[in-house]
């Protein structure tokens, strides 16, 4: 049932990644990750430091290179 409900999770993620133009298959951590790593400060990069606050470098471990633009 956990893995159920991470999964429900995860499609929520990718879902609203979708909505504001983003790949389906890819999280909202993953495609703001790889514009920090490309040295993007904008609002993305407070993200990533607010989610590194509950999980260590959530940002950086969350990007998926085959997924996204």
């Amino acid at each position: 049932m956990r893995r159920y409900f991470w999964n429900l999770l995860i499609s929520l993620d990718q879902f609203v990644n979708t909505v504001f133009n983003g790949d389906p298959d890819e999280t909202i951590s993953s495609r703001v990750g790889k514009h920090v790593a490309d040295g993007d400060k904008s609002w993305r990069y407070a993200l990533c430091k607010m989610l590194h606050f509950f999980d260590k470098n959530h940002c950086e471990k969350s990007i998926e290179e085959d997924e996204g633009k």
